[in-house]
């Protein structure tokens, strides 16, 4: 280690670069500094944990939401710290995500207050680019001065798709900020959390109008259930499987505990700590495979609404204020305020019309890196520095989070955590996987020599 220490840039101000951070610098390494860049204006919130609809709750329960990954009662412990005490009678519950986001701001707070030599450094700006030399690594910002470090990683989260719809709707907005007319029709795109969010929003700020979602399968998810996950060997589990395999084990496995009085919440959950080596060994057809046919029921099944949400939900769809449709969007043609949409029904060939107000894409994320708006993301593919996995549904990084360039070659100094890791972990998008992640990368990072 050189005299002037060490400097960890990380590009992302959400939960994973917030969590790593904590990490990087928690037992007070000497001679080491994390910067930490985001352009929003709070930090530890990203798109999931910003402070909005107290109605929209996390979607893991408060026991397995911890920070810590060796302290697993953290955020209940600091929950039941807050004047008013927790709000719910044990950890088995689900909170407000904007209390979440309170809780990562908390976290880091004390980070902040030590010398800038040894401690966080907050710029609000957004990374532009990021260049890698044999002695470290230059970041461009879009207004401030470029910043130098020993190395970067990065930690942008999801990358929220921008729709060219017509009478398109931001679905990180809230109704009401959105033009939204209370009377109109809204079509929601996806039948996912997301859309569950947004119904959510619309019913909280009083629309009259009829809402419609859609999706490919029309599949919406399940919700969470008081079991505990059953015991599952790891000498059970078929790894390196073809899918089709993999899948008959594991239906045959939920077949069997729920014959046995059990409940399939159980088996998926049992399966959790297994699924990034499940992935990993998987054959690369099979992965395809998964991810084109099994991975919207492995959704609904895996990524559940807490009870209370599944309540309103079903309520919106029993008095007919919800309608789900499995289908495929074909055409929308505006006109002055409003737009005919046509859509194909799944097994259908017949088109079907619908006049709305509103279009709102909930269908998630940007999978593919190749089409991210991200500037960082794409300064590094462009310039060669990383390159998209061969699913295009992440970028190439190594065991240890390692980004790979065009040539194949891992970088010693440019690294990647969280959603866009996920053609190499899969199971990459909630906090109790980026926590374990966040852990280890940074004891390497710590451990590791200049």
């Amino acid at each position: 280690m050189g005299p002037e220490g060490r400097h960890a840039i990380v590009i992302g101000g959400g939960a994973s670069g917030v969590l790593l951070a904590f990490q990087l610098l928690k037992t007070s390494p000497p001679n080491f500094r994390v910067t930490l860049i985001e352009k929003r204006s709070e930090i530890g919130r990203g798109l999931a944990y910003h402070a909005g609809n107290p109605e929209h709750l996390l979607n893991v329960r408060v026991s397995n939401m911890s920070a810590l990954p060796d302290d697993p009662e953290h955020f209940w412990t600091w929950l039941c710290a807050r004047p008013g005490g927790p709000q719910c009678p044990d950890p088995y519950c689900f909170v407000p995500r904007q209390t979440y986001g309170d809780y990562l701001a908390e976290l880091i707070a004390p980070l902040k207050a030590r010398d800038g030599a040894q401690g966080l450094t907050i710029i609000r700006d957004e990374c532009i680019a990021i260049q890698e030399n044999a002695s470290g690594v230059t970041v461009a910002l879009a207004e401030g001065a470029p910043l130098t470090g020993t190395l970067a990683v990065l930690a942008t989260g999801h990358d929220a798709a921008a729709s060219r719809l017509p009478r398109h709707a931001d679905p990180w907005a809230s109704p009401a900020d959105a033009g939204i007319d209370s009377n109109a029709t809204v079509l929601i795109l996806g039948t996912g959390l997301s859309m569950v969010d947004y119904v959510l929003s619309l019913l909280r700020h009083g629309h009259q109008g009829r809402i419609v979602a859609m999706s490919r399968r029309g599949l919406l998810p399940r919700a969470h259930r008081r079991v505990e996950a059953m015991r599952l060997g790891e000498g059970e589990i078929p790894f390196g499987a073809r899918i089709g395999v993999l899948l008959s084990w594991f239906r045959r496995r939920i077949a069997i505990h729920v014959a046995e009085g059990g409940d399939w919440r159980s088996a998926i959950d049992a399966v959790r700590p297994f699924t990034q080596r499940l992935w990993q060994e998987l054959p690369p057809e099979s992965r395809r495979r998964f991810l084109e046919h099994a991975r919207a029921w492995w959704d609904v099944h895996r990524h559940r609404t807490a009870p209370e949400v599944e309540a309103r939900i079903a309520e919106a769809l029993s008095t007919g204020r919800l309608t789900v449709i499995p289908g495929k969007l074909v055409t929308v043609v505006p006109n002055t305020d409003r737009a005919l949409v046509r859509y194909r029904r799944r097994g259908r060939s017949e088109l079907s019309e619908l006049e709305i107000g509103a279009i709102v894409d909930c269908t998630g994320i940007v999978r593919d890196p190749g089409a991210s708006s991200n500037p960082a993301v794409r300064s590094l593919l462009d310039a060669g520095h990383a390159r998209i996995d061969p699913l295009r549904i992440g970028i190439d990084v190594t065991p240890d989070c390692a980004i790979v360039d065009r040539l194949g070659s891992p970088s010693r100094r440019l690294y990647a955590i969280g959603p866009l890791t996920r053609a190499a972990f899969w199971e990459i998008i909630a906090v109790p996987d980026i926590r374990q992640q966040c852990a280890e990368l940074a004891a390497r990072i710590r451990n590791r020599d200049p």
